[in-house]
C-alpha cells in the first residue's frame, strides 16, 4: 500500500522550517518537514495548504514541486513523500501537533535528528540551497 504524504519546505529569510514530532505521533522526537496525508479526492497542493493551516496556523505560497521519495517504515506500507518548496505568506506560527520548531540555515540542516523519510529531502535541499536562495 502506497500512502501519498505531502511536506512543505518552508522558506523564510534564508532559513527553512523543521518541526519536531510530539509524543502522541509516530516517531516521537524526530524532526520533519510539516505536512500530512493526502485525503481521497484531494490534490497534493490542496492537502499541503490544509495541513499547514491545521498544524502550524500559517499561510504559504507554493513555489515548486519536487520529485517524490518513497520510504517504508513497516513492510507492506510505503510512504510516498511529495515535497513542495514554499514561502511563508503570513500568520502566527502556532504548533498544534508538534512539540518544537526551528528555523535552520544551510549549516544547521544536519543538526537535528530527521525522520528517515525526510533525509533524502534534506539532502536534496542541501544540494539546491544556493540556487534556492538566489531564485526565491
Amino acid at each position: 500500500m502506497i500512502i501519498p504524504v505531502t511536506c512543505a519546505i518552508i522558506l523564510l529569510e534564508r532559513k527553512v522550517l523543521a518541526t519536531q514530532r510530539s509524543e502522541s505521533m509516530n516517531l516521537p522526537g524526530f524532526w520533519e518537514f510539516p505536512g500530512g496525508k493526502v485525503e481521497s479526492g484531494e490534490s497534493p497542493e490542496d492537502c499541503l495548504h490544509r495541513e499547514i493551516k491545521e498544524e502550524l496556523n500559517i499561510e504559504i505560497d507554493l513555489l515548486d514541486r519536487w520529485n517524490s521519495f518513497e520510504h517504508s517504515y513497516q513492510p507492506g506500507k510505503i510512504i510516498q513523500l511529495i515535497p513542495f518548496l514554499v514561502s511563508f505568506k503570513g500568520g502566527e506560527l502556532i504548533l498544534s501537533e508538534h512539540t518544537a520548531y526551528r528555523w535552520l540555515g544551510l549549516s544547521e540542516l544536519f543538526e537535528v535528528n530527521w525522520a528517515q523519510a525526510d533525509i533524502p529531502i534534506v539532502q536534496e535541499l542541501s544540494r539546491k540551497w544556493g540556487s534556492i536562495q538566489k531564485n526565491y
